[in-house]
């Protein structure tokens, strides 16, 4: 991957955001601008150059990992450090003046530390979404890693299939789930496996659960994987004993909207049109108002990345976005349905990564 092109891109975004330089504290970003895989390291980004701190517990994977950057193993946190490094620095014209710090990433007392450290010869300005943006369009590189993500985490439904019975828990469906993501190469979990049965399925983010799966309704199965970093999502929901007619109509008004939205998801539609559209379906089923969550989000080297596809939201769909397509029907006290593919924006559409069928399957 060109982190020397991304950093490149970044540095030419400092003077439309009136920086001369950014402090990088959230991880992914500083994974996506030097490939730093750590869980400890900091970012510092003047007007040209940039240099990567971390401590000695890094230091051998640092000077692997980190490309088109300078590398300093510091001796005490690697906050403090790149700070010192910025205010000692300043005067031999290192130094930004106006530095760009990711404000929704760091804590009051990290802000509180650096305006110490830093005294008066930084104006410390609040960042929001920068490398986050950047990050939206994804390049061919991420997007093969995203797909060979999406083949994994989908290969998993099929052991839910083998596992999924009545008297069998949750619990019990998502460890088979997780087991075999490790074995094929996965190296986490996305984010908690979530098997929501029957009236629990009417529970959105309904993690799995100590719970028995009944002898009839719906189960919704929600996974993802991590490979090489980046993320997969899907959910497939299928039903336990034989579906009533109502049962039936709600997964397939489900189906419809989610065919709906893919179809509005191409290069120059709002996210907001995307958004519609699944609810449009659903409101001539009358299910609309069970509909509570957004259609949808970006997906990359975070399970939840911007754009977020909901009503409302204007941002504009360009050809790289990678994001999900998921509506859902929540009706409390009977269950629910989520039906959910990752999707690449194309000029003329998008490409589903790793479709499968999603014809209702009982068991």
């Amino acid at each position: 991957m060109d982190h020397k092109g991304r950093l490149k891109k970044l540095h030419t975004a400092f003077e439309s955001n009136s920086l001369d330089g950014l402090l990088v504290t959230h991880l992914p970003n500083i994974r996506y601008l030097c490939g730093f895989t750590g869980t400890s390291g900091v970012l510092a980004i003047p007007e040209t150059g940039s240099v990567f701190f971390t401590d000695g517990r890094y230091s051998e994977q640092a000077r692997a990992e980190v490309k088109g950057s300078r590398v300093v193993i510091a001796r005490k946190p690697p906050l403090a450090a790149a700070a010192e490094w910025l205010a000692e620095n300043k005067n031999k014209g290192k130094k930004p003046r106006r530095l760009g710090i990711e404000s929704e990433h760091l804590t009051v007392a990290a802000r509180s530390q650096l305006a110490s450290l830093l005294r008066h010869n930084f104006r410390l300005r609040e960042t929001r979404g920068l490398v986050e943006r950047a990050r939206m369009i994804k390049d061919t590189d991420e997007i093969a890693l995203l797909q060979a993500a999406a083949v994994l985490g989908a290969s998993l439904f099929d052991r839910a299939l083998e596992v999924i019975r009545p008297g069998v828990t949750e619990n019990e469906v998502a460890a088979e789930m997780e087991y075999a993501a490790r074995r094929s190469g996965a190296e986490q979990m996305s984010f908690p496996t979530i098997i929501a049965a029957g009236k629990r399925s009417a529970l959105p983010h309904g993690r799995a659960s100590a719970a028995a799966i009944p002898s009839r309704g719906f189960v919704v199965c929600d996974f993802g994987v991590i490979l090489t970093g980046y993320c997969s999502d899907r959910t497939r929901t299928v039903h336990v004993g034989r579906p009533t007619d109502q049962a039936r109509g709600m997964y397939e008004a489900v189906r419809e909207a989610q065919a709906a939205a893919i179809e509005t998801v191409k290069a120059g539609a709002s996210v907001g049109e995307v958004d519609q559209a699944a609810r449009k379906i659903l409101k001539k089923r009358g299910l609309e108002r069970h509909f509570t969550h957004s259609t949808g989000h970006g997906v990359g080297l975070e399970i939840h990345e911007p754009p977020r596809i909901a009503s409302g939201q204007t941002e504009v769909l360009c050809p790289g976005m990678v994001i999900t397509i998921e509506p859902g029907v929540y009706v409390a006290g009977t269950g629910g349905v989520r039906i959910e593919d990752v999707v690449v924006v194309t000029e003329r559409g998008c490409e589903i990564l790793a479709p499968t069928s999603k014809e209702l399957i009982t068991i």
